[in-house]
């Protein structure tokens, strides 16, 4: 195959392209919601980015596209790529999007190469991963591939009470993924691993077992001056105990809990307030380990919420059991990258996860991030880097559509 440099004007055109869409100028985060004006004008670029290139773009039912590679000749099951575009709250640039261009550039590589595949090759798109618009991470992909309902998943509603069922069309899990044998996914590091191992590329074994709980306070409303202490029932209080004690609990037992998000109800400056909902973000390296986290903090909520004279009801919203990506695709990928890339696990959820645990066989490219940060606008990788990791990308492609099948 030719040298990464030949592809990085290819790449840095199309990252340069992407840079400004979402952008706040205020903190250089992203801000690309599902199905606001950031993410749509995105979903347009990908579009043209695959039009130019002759792709048939296929939309499904619940906002995922894909666009094909069918030359003469391609037939079986096809290969996926790609990953997502949208982002979490002022988040970074990397997480998703270098994904997505990677899996066009790589493409660029197969033809410019001359590459004749065996098998169709998919670029996919999956929409609301993050679940920053509607609460529920990597929501396209669960939808697409039966793991959420669309009778359940129809009614959540984001922040300004608009209903999923009036943003897509919805219905049954999607038909072109029955056709997918194997799909790779690249993406930014969300840590320090390779960093550590001095590496540009790695690759995933597996993704920890992570889910999301919401914690709902409920206590007394009274005005902030006239009520003495003494004969409050603050549920704020009960849950800034809880956020004290699940940071607690997860750092004796190195695991990961995080209240990242709280609603408070009336809102008030001067106000008792009635309702306190946090969501807790829990990720652990075993089910027993993530169950065990949760159950602790739950219960020191519980004894806090009794002595503040406050209620607690707890609701999973999404829990993911462990993830190990299946053993033969990710020992033909290490053998078609020299077996020189370091494997290393993923602590964050992702849509590989999800067509894993759905039956397709799946590996994961990781790029690495020097600064080790993710969701955030420190989130980064080197150009260097990310042509490493397209260059990765398109020598396991081309491996997986020219040789045996799976």
């Amino acid at each position: 195959m030719t040298s990464s440099a030949s592809n990085g004007p290819d790449f840095e055109q199309m990252w340069s392209a992407l840079l400004p869409i979402g952008r706040s100028a205020a903190s250089g985060g992203y801000f690309r919601q599902p199905w606001h004006g950031a993410e749509v004008e995105l979903r347009a670029w990908f579009v043209e980015e695959a039009d130019r290139r002759g792709l048939e773009v296929e939309h499904d039912a619940f906002g995922n596209m894909v666009a094909w590679w069918r030359p003469d000749g391609a037939a079986g099951p096809a290969v996926l790529t790609g990953s997502h575009l949208d982002s979490v709250l002022d988040g970074g640039a990397f997480d998703g999007p270098l994904g997505v261009v990677s899996a066009l550039a790589a493409y660029d590589r197969l033809v410019e190469s001359g590459v004749r595949p065996d098998r169709p090759l998919a670029i996919g798109v999956f929409a609301e991963e993050e679940g920053s618009r509607f609460g529920r991470a990597c929501l396209g992909s669960r939808l697409a591939v039966g793991a959420a309902s669309w009778e359940d998943a129809r009614s959540l509603t984001d922040a300004d009470g608009v209903r999923l069922g009036d943003v897509v069309e919805g219905g049954a899990p999607s038909s072109w993924l029955a056709g997918v044998g194997a799909y790779v996914e690249l993406h930014v590091e969300q840590g320090r691993g390779l960093v550590d191992l001095d590496a540009a590329v790695g690759a995933a074994s597996g993704i920890w077992p992570h889910g999301r709980w919401r914690f709902d306070f409920t206590g007394r409303a009274d005005h902030a001056g006239a009520a003495r202490m003494e004969d409050r029932a603050d549920p704020m209080l009960s849950y800034a105990m809880t956020a004290l004690a699940a940071n607690k609990q997860a750092r004796l037992a190195g695991q990961r809990a995080t209240f990242g998000r709280v609603e408070v109800a009336p809102n008030g400056t001067n106000v008792v307030p009635s309702r306190v909902s946090a969501w807790l973000d829990a990720r652990a390296d075993s089910p027993s380990g993530m169950a065990d986290l949760v159950a602790e903090i739950e219960r020191q909520a519980a004894a806090r919420a009794e002595r503040d004279g406050t209620s607690l009801s707890v609701t999973a919203e999404s829990v993911t059991g462990a993830v190990s990506f299946d053993p033969v695709l990710r020992g033909r990928v290490d053998g078609l990258l020299g077996g020189a890339v370091p494997v290393l696990p993923s602590i964050a959820g992702h849509d590989a996860g999800v067509l894993q645990e759905a039956g397709i066989p799946t590996a994961m490219l990781f790029v690495r991030n020097p600064t080790g940060v993710s969701h955030a606008p420190a989130e980064s990788a080197g150009t260097d880097d990310c042509l490493a990791g397209v260059e990765a990308l398109a020598t396991a492609l081309t491996g997986l559509l020219t040789g045996p099948g799976e």
